[in-house]
């Protein structure tokens, strides 16, 4: 572990999980130290706080962050405006990586913590600063996102492939109260009342949405509860090979199936167990830490074809492609078909995988940082 001064009280602390991003993260942290919120927050006598922790990293992912830090410490013109750390920890998984940042290794006066992964970079200077700025405004708000929009959008000449995947993107970009992922903002609050199960796979945002979008399913979903921060937008390296596309959804229907089960078996629980969700889910892990996987083997028992993973597989695309305006609708619909077929082939591969009892699979493709590495500090 490093640690870099404290020079203010923490208003936001950003947490980055890292697994083996040695070849990707410095275009990334390049990206995050060149936002406005250390200069904007250095003048309320405040202060970011950036935490990275790699999990079961093998790469140089730790020296590359860590020596990258202590730069950013003597260089950057606000460095009065962050402190930051990487931390190494030998357990792998996302999920833990989340838990240990949430409950552990993020501040305990910041008022708002943003989770981001380690490959993307930022289309604006302000995106950080929104996030957390519609969370001041709105205080009844409990969850913030942006929109993410793939490196293929800046290319000058797109193959058929290229537009199809991004014809798909923006029918699921609209999706009301939709956290990304990839990037999003909660209020500490909100945060440290949540805990992903270590089985819970790679959607781990469905879960957090559809928790914040209940109120720990204690109320009907109400998607206002997540925000659309203005100017909020990231830059992710898009799936090209179609190997990496099937490997990718996938993953994607192995999550979704676990969040299924999971949210079905929490509306089971007594309310006083919901509203305290992560001493509950923490409780039963501890009791039992294959009791995720035991409720996914049941619920495929009862739902013995692979298009039964979780409602919706069939329609989802063609429902995203009918919600379009106008003209839309008729232009969009080759890449509905299309993210049809590819939807059943990773459904398939994902049943089979998930009947071996196998929750885990993240599949690392071989991809190039989006931007060149900065050369100079901020």
């Amino acid at each position: 572990m490093s640690h870099l001064t404290k020079k203010h009280p923490t208003f936001v602390s950003i947490g980055i999980m890292a697994w083996n991003e040695e070849d990707s993260i410095l275009a990334t942290l390049g990206s995050l130290f060149r936002q406005s919120v250390f200069e904007r927050l250095c003048g309320r006598n405040q202060q970011c706080e950036i935490v990275v922790v790699a999990n079961a990293c093998t790469d140089r992912t730790v020296a590359v962050v860590r020596k990258f830090f202590e730069r950013m410490d003597r260089e950057h013109p606000w460095s009065d405006g962050f402190s930051a750390r990487v931390i190494d920890i030998p357990e792998p998984g996302k999920a833990n990586a989340w838990n240990r940042y949430i409950h552990e290794f993020s501040a305990v006066e910041a008022p708002f913590i943003c989770s981001m992964d380690a490959d993307i970079v930022f289309h604006h200077r302000d995106t950080i600063y929104n996030l957390v700025a519609v969370l001041e405004r709105n205080p009844r708000v409990p969850a913030s996102t942006g929109r993410q929009c793939k490196d293929l959008i800046f290319k000058a000449r797109k193959t058929v492939g290229e537009r199809i995947s991004l014809a798909t993107s923006s029918m699921g970009g609209g999706e009301p109260g939709k956290i990304c992922g990839q990037l999003y903002c909660l209020r500490t609050e909100v945060a440290r009342n949540l805990f992903i199960p270590r089985d819970l796979g790679a959607t781990e945002d469905g879960f957090i949405k559809t928790m914040v979008c209940t109120h720990f399913l204690t109320r009907k979903s109400d998607s206002t509860r997540v925000m659309l921060a203005p100017d909020a937008v990231h830059i992710f390296q898009a799936y090209v090979k179609p190997s990496d596309v099937l490997n990718n959804q996938k993953r994607q229907m192995i999550g979704q199936t676990a969040v299924h089960v999971l949210v079905e078996y929490l509306k089971s629980l007594p309310v006083s167990e919901r509203i305290n969700l992560a001493d509950t889910l923490r409780r039963r892990e501890a009791q039992d830490a294959d009791w995720l996987k035991r409720l996914i083997a049941a619920h495929l028992e009862r739902r013995r074809f692979f298009w039964q993973l979780f409602p919706g597989i069939l329609t989802f695309r063609f429902t995203r492609c009918l919600q379009l305006p106008g003209l839309r609708k008729l232009t969009h619909f080759p890449a509905a078909c299309a993210g049809f077929g590819v939807t059943l082939v990773a459904c398939a591969r994902a049943h089979r995988t998930l009947r071996q009892g196998m929750t885990h699979y993240w599949p690392k493709a071989a991809r190039q940082p989006i931007l060149p590495v900065p050369q100079d500090a901020p």
